[in-house]
């Protein structure tokens, strides 16, 4: 298998680009160091130098004569802000620039330097290039990783949605508000990266050495960017709709303890009322009602009625 590295070194990277085969260069970090390395070795564009500082760009493609330059991006975790490369292809080389780890070109760097032959059993020819097997699965990976982050999305929203029904909680708005915000972010990702692999399909922009033979392989990445599309958009309308669940669930709540609040003050208003006339200091009231039958009668007994009629009449309406 042809060169893989990670730690750059001037004098490999020249022995290597002098033997006329491909190498891949995978480079962690956008420092000064690495902006010469990339001038002085590979002679980029000045435009693509100070790419290179710029992250946090919209995934994109764009060719500069004979090299192809390409934004993407992959997921390191649901909830995670995602994983940027840029990636320099060309003839005779294949260099990916990024900040974060990224298990995926991490797992296939360690591929390629157990192998030491064909990736994946492909073996290159005139008609499987290597740099276009190597940029196929560099990008198949990084595409593929937002499954597993969608996937645990999945589950996490599930969950929320069971506990907001028993007992809905603030903290679970603030998970739901989060989601959204990271599915916002996703889609802002994901549909100019489904742009940007449609427009290879389509043949608008030609890679360096395309052939025939690696349509299917563009058409494949193009497939799965489609589907993560579809998640996106169904998981945006899930949380949309767990949050009008949950406000919903909160609403019926207070409504609950509204009417039970309502009850009670409906049942002690007859009873002020009535306390209040028995208590009045007139003559006739306190002449005639002294003994104990007038105040069992009068007193406890309208009260007693009263709580009853409106029991029976909440019972009769539905509010019990």
């Amino acid at each position: 298998m042809d060169g893989s590295l990670a730690s750059p070194d001037q004098a490999t990277i020249k022995s290597l680009l002098a033997d006329g085969k491909l190498l891949w260069l995978d480079i962690k970090g956008t420092g000064q160091d690495t902006v010469d390395l990339l001038r002085d070795l590979f002679h980029l564009h000045p435009l693509l130098l100070q790419s290179i500082a710029r992250f946090g760009q919209r995934p994109k493609i764009e060719p500069y004569g004979d090299l192809t330059y390409l934004v993407f991006y992959g997921a390191r975790g649901m909830g995670e802000h995602p994983t940027e490369v840029h990636c320099f292809c060309a003839e005779h080389f294949l260099v990916t620039v990024r900040r974060e780890q990224s298990a995926v070109l991490d797992q296939l760097r360690k591929q390629v330097a157990e192998q030491g032959g064909p990736l994946y059993g492909v073996q290159a020819d005139s008609k499987r290039p290597l740099r276009l097997i190597m940029l196929y699965h560099i990008m198949e990976g990084e595409i593929d990783s937002w499954f597993p982050a969608l996937s645990t999305f999945d589950d996490k929203i599930d969950a929320l949605q069971q506990q907001m029904f028993v007992k809905p909680t603030d903290q679970q708005l603030s998970e739901l508000f989060s989601m959204q915000r990271w599915l916002v972010g996703m889609r802002k990702v994901v549909s100019p990266e489904r742009d940007m692999v449609a427009s290879l399909a389509s043949g608008i922009i030609e890679l360096p050495g395309k052939v025939p033979e690696s349509e299917p392989y563009i058409r494949e990445l193009y497939d799965h960017l489609i589907r993560i599309n579809d998640l996106v958009d169904s998981y945006r309308d899930l949380v949309s709709n767990a949050m009008s669940a949950y406000l919903s669930t909160v609403s019926n709540r207070l409504n609950q303890v509204m009417k039970q609040l309502t009850i009670i003050a409906t049942v002690f208003l007859p009873l002020s009322f009535l306390t209040g006339f028995f208590g009045q200091n007139f003559g006739w009231l306190v002449s005639r009602l002294g003994s104990l039958t007038a105040f069992l009668g009068l007193g406890i007994g309208t009260e007693v009625v009263a709580v009853t009629a409106l029991f029976v009449l909440f019972r009769r309406r539905g509010w019990m």
